[in-house]
């Protein structure tokens, strides 16, 4: 009797320790499933494009990135207004002048303009890089986006490479699967600024704009640094 006794205070002992463990590994993945749902609330809720400035660059250059002409202060990020959905559109059907026609975010139907500054505001001649960085893809939808690039007087549009290899038409091809493209900017004297709108929008005569890229989603980001790290 006594060893059945504690053959079943084991057995109870050895249930209860189970479940505690099974009530830890459970709470572990709670607190995974949390920080996963953090980290895509924070990529997905900050819009489909940004421009962050490297603090060196102000700190030691004072160089400054801004949307408002009458409100230049130092910030390391600028947002774009987020447009919850676009449909396809032809490159045709973009208004003209989106370069002069406003300053920030100026969305329009099934497109992402906007439009933002950079300037020096020290005492010496910098130098600058940018990149433009693409940060997430679902749905293959990069087949099919444009990002056309206005800065000052210059005007390029850029587009994934095509299926046969060969730029699409009337396009720049992406650097890479993650870069869409590099720039370095020499010689940025004090006083001296630049105006850029970037475009964004889903090109319809792209072969590949298709059906399998519905419910896709794109986000992207142009950085400001004082050196590119190859």
């Amino acid at each position: 009797m006594k060893k059945e006794v504690v053959t079943r205070a084991k057995k109870i002992k050895r249930k209860k320790k189970i479940v505690r463990i099974l009530k830890i590994i459970l709470l572990i993945l709670l607190l995974l499933l949390l920080m996963l749902y953090i980290v895509f609330s924070l990529i997905y809720n900050n819009g489909s494009f940004s421009v962050t400035l490297e603090r060196n660059l102000y700190v030691k250059n004072g160089i400054i990135i801004y949307d408002d002409p009458d409100y230049k202060v130092f910030r390391t990020e600028l947002q774009a207004e987020t447009m919850q959905f676009i449909d396809n559109i032809k490159y045709t059907w973009l208004p003209d002048n989106l370069h002069g026609r406003s300053n920030g975010s100026h969305n329009g139907e099934n497109y992402v303009a906007y439009t933002f500054y950079i300037e020096n505001l020290g005492n010496e001649i910098a130098d600058y890089w940018s990149e433009i960085v693409i940060d997430d893809v679902i749905m293959n939808v990069d087949e099919a986006i444009r990002i056309r690039v206005y800065k000052d007087s210059e005007e390029i549009t850029y587009a994934k490479i095509s299926s046969n290899g060969n730029p699409e038409p009337g396009t720049t091809a992406f650097t890479s699967d993650v870069l869409v493209a590099r720039d370095h900017v020499q010689n940025f004297s004090p006083g001296d600024s630049s105006k850029y709108t970037i475009v964004l929008w889903l090109e319809g005569s792209d072969p590949e704009c298709t059906d399998n890229i519905l419910g896709g989603e794109f986000k992207v980001h142009m950085d400001f640094k004082s050196e590119i790290i190859k």
